[in-house]
């Protein structure tokens, strides 16, 4: 028999993230709505051609010498002065917008997932800090998390990159800054709940560290929302690079960023010449609507309030 005083030498485990069944239930979900599978053909194409990239695009673009200016502003389907054929027309540079387009992507994504990764990990640690700790150290985390949050995203993202200057890695450090404190906020909501459940108690009276019992009982089981979360955030990242990036403050000149090459052809639009800018843009578009509706419908599989 075990005294009061004396709490076993195993507490009580934190249920599974999710079970198998659940899981099951949540694919079925996803699997009977049509836009969702469409979504997710569309999204596993995308990223096939963004992995083979190098393959399939008839043109190196990072590659100055491989651009002829004699062959700026084609329309799709032209022929080349060196041969072979544009199917999607150049830029004002000569640069083939296939080429552009899959190497854009690449940037595009990158980005995003890199942005997300890390300002997931960031924000999921501060807001388990804050919920676990509780008193003056919530207290300052969730001022300074408030503080963040109050000033608009691109405007932050556009006084960090003035400071720091262009290029891909500066752009993945302005959108964590300005997406961290989401994920802290949503995180240390659900942490609040977990923290005043039995085997959180256990853990305690055994003597855990504070750091095993936020990573090893409290985080699997508040990572499910921050997770559907940041699926819907890694589209909202590669908008904000493209934004950032037509604004003339993103990626450098020298990558073809889906950003830049909108910029690049937004001039040539009165001139007619849509492709330069529209083709880019559509590709944004399906790329972006394509993780937001797996994002928003993972989000109402998961809150069974929104069924």
């Amino acid at each position: 028999m075990t005294s009061p005083h004396h709490p076993p030498h195993n507490p009580p485990r934190a249920q599974p993230l999710m079970q198998t069944p659940q899981r099951r239930a949540i694919l079925r979900q996803l699997h009977s709505k049509p836009s969702v599978k469409g979504a997710a053909i569309a999204l596993a194409l995308l990223l096939l051609t963004v992995l083979l990239a190098p393959l399939l695009a008839p043109q190196n673009p990072y590659d100055l010498g491989a651009l002829d200016l004699m062959d700026g502003r084609l329309a799709p389907g032209s022929q080349a002065a060196s041969g072979g054929r544009y199917w999607l027309g150049t830029d004002d540079q000569g640069r083939d917008m296939l080429s552009a387009i899959l190497y854009g992507l690449r940037i595009s994504l990158s980005v995003g997932l890199s942005a997300v990764v890390i300002a997931t990990a960031i924000g999921s640690l501060v807001g388990l800090t804050a919920a676990y700790l509780g008193g003056r150290v919530d207290t300052l985390l969730m001022r300074l998390v408030d503080f963040i949050l109050g000033f608009p995203t691109i405007l932050v993202a556009l006084v960090l990159l003035a400071m720091l200057g262009r290029g891909v890695d500066k752009v993945v450090i302005a959108i964590v800054a300005v997406q961290w404190a989401h994920y802290a906020r949503i995180m240390r909501a659900r942490a609040l709940q977990e923290r005043k459940k039995e085997y959180i108690e256990a853990a305690r009276n055994l003597g855990y560290s504070a750091w095993r019992i936020m990573t090893r009982h409290l985080l699997p089981n508040c990572i499910g929302p921050v997770l559907v979360f940041a699926t819907i955030q890694i589209a909202n990242a590669i908008a904000l690079e493209a934004t950032l990036s037509f604004l003339g403050v993103g990626v450098p000149i020298t990558e073809p960023s889906l950003g830049l090459l909108i910029a690049n052809g937004f001039q040539y639009l009165i001139s007619g010449d849509y492709w330069i800018s529209m083709l880019p843009g559509l590709a944004l578009l399906a790329l972006i609507l394509a993780i937001n509706l797996i994002g928003d419908r993972l989000r109402e599989a998961l809150d069974p309030r929104q069924q």
